[in-house]
């Protein structure tokens, strides 16, 4: 049982169930099973994110520009479909897909091959992202008139009880799963975090690993970007503008370390969940947007603390292992 409460995510899980708790005696209906499903759906495109944050973050990296590649991108899709109503959506989501893959692959190719942190390049292919989505749309909107009853309706549509968002978001966890625990890429990413010298030695390419992340995190903008698009119907250039800040906030509060190494899926999901649950909370009973800053800025302070105090307790177990030894 004490081995079993070490875990983040059971803590963060508690935590979550907690919330629930305290919104459900404000508003009783928030704990039923159709609004909890809603606030999931609500989530799934920040849960999405979060995980393609999440490897980027546990390489000791971090990626400023998933918002702007999901404004860029879905602009693109949603230009495509106003402009040619006849491609189909799962062409559009390879379209997005391939396009969030280049963006991407441009941040890694940087951190790797120029070896420029990471915080300045994507400080600065955040803004070229952004202008280039204004570029691209002459500053004009594309509006829900002007996209096609299947580009809006794809992930609304529901299966097995579930909108095919939620199927979405559950599917890419799934992958995110098994590729962090499952495969040779997964373990590098975490041995990385953990001490990239030692890494080098274990013959992990750091950084061809780091640029793989990128790469997976631009992919992940993409994706987002078709699904941010088509669920609220309008394509602009302020798009997710500030987004990345709640994408880095539900990774931190989730338990993912800025210092790297330390991290799960779960525990970005959680994270991801937990800002949700507040945001679709605090309008229904009547608590000012300005509380859910206060509230999120809190919680990331919080986490931060915890984090640090867990890594520093980590440190001195080994320190006294070694001075044993």
């Amino acid at each position: 049982m004490k081995n079993f409460l070490k875990y983040r995510e059971i803590w963060l899980l508690a935590g979550v169930v907690v919330l629930i708790g305290l919104i459900s005696t404000r508003f009783p209906g928030f704990a039923d099973p159709a609004n909890l499903r809603q606030v999931f759906n609500d989530t799934s495109i920040l849960m999405i994110l979060a995980l393609g944050q999440m490897v980027v973050i546990l390489t000791r990296s971090i990626d400023l520009s998933m918002a702007s590649n999901l404004c860029f991108t879905g602009m693109v899709v949603a230009m495509l479909n106003a402009a040619y109503p006849a491609i189909p959506i799962p062409a559009l989501i390879v379209i997005a897909l391939a396009i969030g893959l280049v963006l991407g692959a441009i941040n890694g190719f940087l951190v790797w091959r120029l070896n420029i942190p990471s915080i300045v390049v994507t400080l600065g292919t955040l803004t070229i992202y952004r202008g280039a989505t204004f570029v691209v749309s002459g500053g004009a909107w594309v509006n829900a008139d002007q996209m096609s009853p299947d580009f809006i309706n794809f992930q609304r549509a529901a299966f097995l009880g579930l909108p095919v968002l939620s199927w979405i978001a559950l599917l890419v966890i799934a992958l995110f799963f098994l590729v962090m625990t499952r495969t040779q890429i997964g373990r590098s990413i975490h041995a990385i975090g953990v001490n990239p010298t030692a890494s080098v030695y274990a013959g992990i390419d750091v950084g061809r690993t780091k640029f793989i992340v990128f790469c997976i995190s631009g992919m992940i903008g993409g994706l987002a970007g078709y699904l941010w698009i088509s669920r609220y119907v309008i394509a602009s250039v302020e798009v997710a503008n500030g987004h990345e800040l709640n994408i880095i906030a539900a990774c931190v509060i989730g338990g993912i370390s800025i210092a790297g190494g330390i991290g799960s899926v779960g525990g970005a999901v959680l994270g991801a969940l937990f800002l949700g649950i507040i945001s679709n909370a605090l309008p229904v009973i009547n608590i000012s947007p300005f509380w859910q800053m206060a509230i999120s800025g809190s919680a990331i302070i919080l986490a931060v603390v915890l984090n640090a105090r867990g890594e520093r307790r980590q440190g001195r177990i080994i320190l006294r292992k070694a001075e044993a030894a």
